[in-house]
């Protein structure tokens, strides 16, 4: 990747509502040229999306659920999982893992304890014996983080 484009993406991960204009200033080159590099990652594949991190409380969210779960793996239950997960929108992350004798992630927001309940109780029910064993971390949304979620902080780099 060259060296602007690379400035480029770390100048987007800081905050990526900012204008080519302002961007341009910043990396010492023209708003058409930062256009134009914005153009090019998208369509290498460097950016796949833009989005906000939301307030998830303001939200009405109250946990974050990372669930670690053991699926026997065959074709018909990686395309069932898949289609488990796609129907969720609660669901913010869904993959293939390994460690700790699971090989399955997924990251969820709830709005209470007894909604990630359910939601657990739905994962086993749809799982059936294909999921063999699970783990939940909850995180309390409501509490101070220590470091809030964003990518921001990955801007910070000197360099990718």
């Amino acid at each position: 990747m060259e060296k602007k484009m690379a400035s480029l993406l770390l100048e987007l991960l800081k905050d990526s509502k900012r204008s080519d204009r302002e961007i341009a200033k910043v990396l010492g080159v023209s708003q058409p040229t930062v256009s134009r590099m914005r153009w090019r990652l998208e369509e290498e594949g460097w950016i796949k999306d833009f989005t906000v991190i939301p307030d998830f409380v303001k939200m009405g969210y109250e946990i974050m659920a990372i669930v670690f779960f053991k699926l026997r793996v065959t074709e018909a239950s990686v395309e069932k999982a898949i289609k488990v997960t796609m129907a969720r929108p609660n669901i913010i992350f869904a993959s293939e893992a390994e460690g700790m004798e699971k090989n399955g992630v997924i990251i969820s927001l709830h709005k209470s304890y007894t909604d990630f309940s359910n939601f657990l109780s739905d994962l086993k029910l749809e799982g059936g014996d294909d999921l063999q064993d699970f783990d939940a971390l909850l995180i309390s949304l409501k509490e101070k983080a220590v470091k809030p979620l964003s990518l921001k902080y990955l801007g910070e780099q000197e360099e990718i």
